[in-house]
Formats: structure tokens, C-alpha cells, sequence
């Protein structure tokens, strides 16, 4: 019996004292297609293409100051928060991204990384984007106030973003399904059809939640010359 509402999140699995709900993030490995065929199938044609639009697209946005394969670290990402997204829309499989642990990792240590390369090797320019052009002398100090704030919490409004939008639909569809046990024949197809309409748009967040950390930190780490 679920005593609390948001115990659907809790990692509550274990063996050992050790949390195995946590190994639910490696499950997406078995979605990436095995590259050794002669002959690709199909899977592996619209891998590819979904691949080579997000590398363009990335590419893109991180001119004129890009190492090369620098995109695959965001398609990676983009890939790693959708399996999981989608891997949480399944009954008993554990969702990492609704939790901050996982989520703020990530963007923390992006951030983190580009910050130290930024300040480390090219500190001028860290210092010029604080400020931006035009701005008078008088609002100097706070501008600089501004965007040392904006930048700080960058890491977390990227975690909170993934994790608050999983964590919403999922209560949604809770609170949805745990009220089927007293209706009647008609209010239950009607509860089945707004569940699957639900899971439809579920499917549709875990996609542009996935697509827009991708892009944000991309365009974060545009900033960094």
C-alpha cells in the first residue's frame, strides 16, 4: 500500500543496503544498435539519422569556437536523459531523471567544466560577457552582480527543469489511475482514454526535455571561448 504520493520515486530496491533501482540508467545501453553487420537494418539507418541532425545542429550553435567532437558529448546526453525519460514511462522500471541526484550531476559537472576552462584559459573574455555592450558605468557593478547570479544557477535550473517535469507527469498519471477503483464501466473508459492521451504527452516531454538540456548546454558552452 503506497503511503505517500511520492513514493513512486523512492529508490526503494536494494540488496545489500546497496540501491539497484539506480541501474535502471544503464538500461538504455541495450537500445543502441550493434554496428558490426554487413547490412544495417533499419533501426540502425534511423540511428544514424537522428545522430548526424543532432551533430549538425549542434555544430551549428557552437561556432566559431568548437573542438572537433566536441557535439558527440551533447548527442550523448541527449541520448543518455531520453532512454531514461522513456525507460520511465514503463510499470516498474525506476525514473533517474526525476530525481535530482542524477539530473544535477550532470549539469553540475558540465557547468563546472565549462566554467574552468573558461576562467582558466581565457579569463578576459569571462570578464566581457559579464558586462554587456553598452551598458553605462553606473550599472556596471550590478550587471556583473546579475550575471555572476544568472551563471551560478545555471547547474540548477537545468536539473530542476528535467526532474520537475518528470516528477509532475507521473503524479498526473498516479493521481489518474489510483481514483479507477470506484467508477463505473463508462467513467473507466473514459479514465483509460485520458491515460493513454496522457502517456502520449508524456512521450512528447521526455522527448523535448531531453532536447532542450542538450541544446541549453550546448549554447552554455558556446559561451565559453
Amino acid at each position: 500500500m503506497m503511503t505517500n504520493l511520492f513514493s513512486i520515486f523512492d529508490p526503494s530496491t536494494n540488496l545489500f543496503n546497496l540501491s539497484l533501482n539506480w541501474l535502471s540508467t544503464f538500461l538504455g545501453l541495450l537500445f543502441i544498435p550493434y554496428s558490426f553487420w554487413m547490412i544495417p537494418n533499419r533501426y540502425f539507418l534511423i540511428w544514424n539519422i537522428i545522430t548526424n541532425k543532432l551533430h549538425n545542429e549542434f555544430k551549428t550553435l557552437m561556432k566559431p569556437y568548437k573542438f572537433k567532437g566536441s557535439t558527440f558529448i551533447f548527442i550523448s546526453l541527449f541520448l543518455i536523459i531520453l532512454f531514461n525519460n522513456f525507460l520511465g514511462l514503463f510499470p516498474y522500471i525506476f525514473t533517474s531523471t526525476s530525481h535530482l541526484n542524477f539530473s544535477l550531476s550532470i549539469s553540475l559537472s558540465l557547468w563546472l567544466s565549462f566554467i574552468l576552462y573558461g576562467w582558466i584559459n581565457n579569463y578576459q573574455h569571462m570578464f566581457i560577457h559579464m558586462i554587456p555592450q553598452g551598458t553605462p558605468n553606473i550599472l556596471m557593478p550590478f550587471m556583473v552582480l546579475i550575471e555572476t547570479i544568472s551563471n551560478i544557477i545555471r547547474p540548477g535550473t537545468l536539473a530542476i527543469r528535467l526532474s520537475a517535469n518528470m516528477i509532475a507527469g507521473h503524479l498526473l498519471l498516479t493521481l489518474l489511475s489510483s481514483t479507477a477503483t470506484n467508477m463505473s464501466l463508462f467513467l473507466l473508459m473514459l479514465l483509460i482514454i485520458m491515460q493513454i492521451m496522457l502517456l502520449i504527452l508524456e512521450s512528447a516531454v521526455a522527448i523535448i526535455q531531453s532536447y532542450v538540456i542538450a541544446i541549453l548546454s550546448t549554447l552554455y558552452s558556446s559561451e565559453v571561448k
